[in-house]
């Protein structure tokens, strides 16, 4: 979790600067923290704070009070972030840390990645009135690490995300795999030519 918070850093807090007592990034990595250990609602990721003991919560960034104490933030701290957190600026940050951790393990010399693009829709996420949710992913083959997503607004809108999705990522030397939805010449040329990467539709 420690080099995770350098990329969390990235994430933009939405609250005002004002009365703020915990960072972005403590709040983000107690949430990790819990949701690694199995938390799944805010309730529980709140209860895994209030669980987790000082030396812990002084690891993840939460900041000691002047009279010694030092809480995890609250139920209600948690949901205020999460609820206007930007989600695709968090997805990037996160994203890159786990690309970040396995070019550190698996880089080789001459070792070519290859990077699937696909969209599913998102499991548990709809709500009355709503269809689910629909994302757009980068991920590795073999290790599977998501290396960048983003949401969209139905399977129909995937094509024109295709180069946004993609274009903050190195891919010089890499394969691209994707459905035929996005064999348009426009995105097969920009990986060539713009991106130097190979593809396989």
């Amino acid at each position: 979790m420690v080099d995770l918070h350098v990329f969390l850093k990235a994430v933009p807090d939405p609250r005002s600067r004002r009365g703020r007592w915990y960072s972005l990034t403590s709040i983000l990595l107690v949430c990790a923290a819990a949701a690694v250990s199995g938390a799944r609602t805010i309730d529980e990721l709140a209860e895994w704070g209030a669980r987790a003991d000082t030396g812990l919560l002084a690891t993840l960034g939460v900041r000691r009070h002047l009279l010694h104490w030092r809480h995890a933030p609250s139920r209600s701290a948690i949901g205020r972030v999460l609820e206007r957190l930007n989600a695709d600026a968090l997805d990037a940050a996160v994203g890159a840390w786990l690309a970040h951790r396995r070019t550190a393990v698996t880089a080789a010399p001459g070792r070519r990645r290859v990077i699937a693009v696909d969209g599913k829709a998102l499991r548990g996420s709809a709500r009355p009135g709503q269809p689910r949710r629909h994302l757009l992913s980068a991920v590795t083959h073999g290790c599977p690490v998501t290396l960048a997503q983003a949401e969209v607004g139905s399977k129909t809108n995937e094509t024109r995300h295709f180069q946004p999705l993609l274009a903050p990522l190195d891919l010089d030397g890499d394969v691209v795999t994707f459905d035929a939805l996005h064999t348009v010449k426009a995105n097969v040329a920009w990986l060539a030519e713009t991106k130097k990467a190979h593809y396989v539709p």
